[in-house]
């Protein structure tokens, strides 16, 4: 990394940033409740110049900053925060119980608003920016309720961009990754129908336990035997319900899982398949399943151009040395996904710290590396000068 790479309007008010984080981070609220930080966002925005539009996608905001005439960018950050009860132990932990940013959301609300008020200060572009503070990421849909809210026709891009900061990377790091970069994420909901009994007669019911049972191993067969090896999928069981007594054979057992790919056509792929082999299944024991298959978060799919623009940005200011190099797609989902679908763009990552420390996301001891953060403002700042130069 070179000497100096934080720009000097970012370092000037790095120590204000870093509290606006902490406040943001004592303060958590969960998707679509985030009020408070919307408003905090926006009075910022408001102070700054700003023309600022709030209750994009019920509890979005968005901000858009002009400089004569060209070509417009966006830039995203998530605000929401987690079901989750705190435990990390910093000074400025959630102060709201069962709550918490345990995924970073307060530093990469934090890092826009840097960049905002470094562009704001010194314009150093030609167009206009467009900065979009997007609720709900965490399952609930925030970025589809900002595009069926008109964003992208509101508000249009010529590309967008978003960061996620990622536990396990050097701090302050930029990685890249052209094409299919985040799963897909499917939510099955199976209920197998069964006949219930007295479990000292089973032979006159029909155990949906059992079923159920077959399912769950004959499921893992479709990653093992259906999908190309060198595709990525994922099934997973994450519950299977039934009965409450251990002498009843109940009528029926509940199962939920979690489908996961990194092509469309793969996702298509699993769809059908464990649609017909569960359906195969509770035929051949006599009993009937009925599917909820809900087709939740597509592929996030980096474009190609957007994203060798991005990486070009990050090596020309802080050089090759300070690239994620091995950086490979993530079966997480993310539903920056749906806006990818619909403008050019790209979603990068920014190491948040190594080594001893380390703590993962969606974890109760997790905190936003306050040291990304100037990083990640200043990089915001140099793709918007690079973009509309």
């Amino acid at each position: 990394m070179n000497a100096s790479p934080v720009l000097p309007g970012i370092a000037e008010i790095q120590d204000e940033m870093v509290a606006i984080r902490h406040r943001i981070h004592a303060h958590p609220e969960l998707g679509f409740e985030e009020f408070a930080t919307g408003e905090l966002v926006a009075a910022y925005l408001t102070q700054w110049g700003y023309e600022v539009t709030p209750g994009v996608g019920r509890t979005g905001v968005v901000g858009t900053l002009k400089n004569g005439e060209g070509r417009s960018i966006g830039l995203r950050a998530d605000m929401d925060a987690l079901p989750i009860q705190e435990n990390s132990g910093v000074p400025h932990a959630s102060q709201i119980s069962g709550v918490m940013h345990a995924c970073g959301h307060d530093g990469h609300t934090a890092v826009l608003l840097a960049a905002a008020h470094c562009l704001a200060r010194t314009r150093p572009f030609k167009g206009t920016v467009h900065l979009i503070f997007q609720p709900a990421e965490e399952g609930l849909g925030g970025a589809r309720e900002m595009l069926e809210d008109g964003l992208l026709e509101r508000f249009p891009c010529d590309a967008i961009f978003a960061m996620h900061n990622v536990p396990g990377y050097p701090i302050g790091h930029l990685g890249f990754y052209n094409g299919p970069f985040m799963a897909s994420a499917d939510t099955v909901n199976i209920r197998i129908i069964g006949n219930g009994g007295h479990g000292a007669a089973p032979h006159k019911a029909i155990d949906p336990v059992v079923v159920g049972a077959s399912i769950v191993m004959a499921l893992q067969s479709i990653v093992a035997r259906n999908v190309n090896p060198q595709e990525t999928a994922v099934i997973t069981v994450g519950s299977l319900l039934a009965g409450s007594a251990s002498n009843v054979i109940p009528p029926h057992a509940d199962l939920s899982l979690s489908v996961r790919a990194l092509t469309p056509e793969v996702r298509d792929l699993l769809e059908s398949r464990i649609t017909e082999l569960v359906k195969g299944q509770a035929m051949s024991y006599g009993a009937r399943a009925r599917i909820d298959y809900q087709r939740c978060h597509p592929v996030l799919i980096n474009d190609p151009q957007q994203t060798a623009f991005a990486r070009e940005v990050a090596r020309d200011w802080l050089g090759a040395q300070c690239l994620i190099d091995d950086l490979r797609p993530f079966t997480a989902s993310e539903d920056f996904a749906f806006v990818l679908e619909k403008c050019p763009g790209s979603y990068l990552v920014i190491g948040n710290g190594e080594g001893e420390g380390e703590c993962p996301l969606h974890n109760p001891g997790y905190d936003f590396n306050d040291e990304c953060l100037p990083i990640g403002a200043s990089y915001w700042v140099k793709l918007v000068e690079r973009f509309l130069s």
